[in-house]
């Protein structure tokens, strides 16, 4: 039988999400390393400027901008806030020393990871169930002994179908705790 689920999607998920959060890691401690460690400041602008250019999705998405191709911009707005956000958490490195820029991070993270979740492991995840599904019924097993087989898979989905509900408002919050970041390095010359 084929794996699960949990095996198939959501275990190289998480090893993708960690690799993306360890090439950040390595790229903040070779710049430390070269003594180039102010690169992170620029890094912080380029990548909030990445971020906001992949915004040109949701902008055509919402029918406010008329040029573009849905999915082509999809696709730029995946790899784009990505590139924004490894380059934002070298930007943060582990200097932080105050609430907001930890708070700030944890919503990056939360806001990727969810972003990748609706990108990858639920459309994945489908594909998997129905996969399954013809190979039991090939197997020959009944519908209850289906339903026994696959409950955690469609638990799993079902909670997983869920992702706009945290992605959208991270997203709104993430870009508040930036706006209030900006405005306090701005008033204070951090």
């Amino acid at each position: 039988m084929k794996k699960g689920i949990i095996l198939k999607d959501i275990i190289p998920f998480l090893l993708w999400f960690s690799t993306m959060l360890f090439i950040a890691i390595l790229i903040d401690v070779l710049l430390h390393f070269l003594n180039l460690g102010y690169v992170g400041t620029y890094l912080g602008y380029v990548g909030t400027f990445t971020i906001l250019i992949s915004f040109t999705y949701s902008l055509k998405k919402r029918n406010i901008i008329n040029f573009g191709v849905p999915k082509v911009l999809l696709d730029y707005h995946e790899y784009l806030a990505l590139a924004g956000s490894i380059m934002i958490l070298v930007h943060a490195g582990v200097h932080m020393n105050a609430i907001l820029p930890w708070l700030a991070i944890a919503i990056l993270l939360i806001n990727v990871a969810s972003g990748l979740i609706g990108k990858h492991i639920v459309q994945q995840a489908h594909q998997t169930m129905k996969d399954r599904k013809k190979e039991l019924k090939q197997a020959g097993l009944s519908s209850d002994e289906m339903e026994k087989e696959l409950f955690w898979d469609t638990i799993t989905i079902e909670k997983m179908r869920q992702w706009r509900t945290i992605h959208l408002p991270i997203t709104y919050f993430l870009a508040l705790l930036s706006l209030i970041h900006i405005i306090a390095v701005l008033i204070f010359n951090e």
